[in-house]
């Protein structure tokens, strides 16, 4: 086999593969799914991995997980147009594109703390999609705009 045929990372049997990660954006997605402060998951990274796609991608492996809605729209938020694929018994089962919704709803909190979505504990936090390219979005109640490092910080 030649060098460049052979895995960087092995296959994982069951779980989940969140490939075509804009480059460096790897360790925001462990942090939005909060798997650094969870020891019982075994992940693979792969950074800095050549695409032919995207010139440079990141790579992340999850065992023994597959993500739920929730946390797909999280991955969207910092990595839209990564390809996740579901695997069972070494094999991709599903394979999709995640898209950023036009719509968030309950998957961040606003930045702003007089937001009425942070003082009324009934009212679920709600967004519009402003710009893809620059990440920006708006806050349907007090119509403040968060950028990606604000987003990244105040997913839920």
């Amino acid at each position: 086999m030649t060098e460049e045929k052979m895995l960087k990372v092995e296959k994982i049997r069951r779980g989940t593969v969140i490939d075509h990660v804009p480059v460096g954006r790897a360790f925001k997605v462990l942090k939005i799914l909060k798997i650094s402060s969870d020891p019982g998951v075994t992940v693979a990274i792969a950074i800095h991995v050549k695409s032919k796609k995207m010139g440079l991608k990141d790579v992340v492996k999850i065992e023994d997980r597959i993500l739920d809605s929730s946390e797909l729209n999280k991955i969207a938020l910092i990595a839209e147009g990564a390809t996740i694929t579901i695997v069972e018994d070494y094999d991709a089962i599903k394979k999709f594109v995640v898209k950023l919704p036009n719509i968030i709803t309950g998957i961040l909190k606003c930045n702003n703390g007089r937001c009425v979505s942070n003082t009324e504990g009934s009212i679920k936090p709600s967004f519009t999609l402003i710009s893809k390219d620059p990440l920006t979005i708006k806050c349907h109640y007090c119509e403040r705009e968060m950028e990606t490092d604000e987003i990244v910080d105040n997913i839920l």
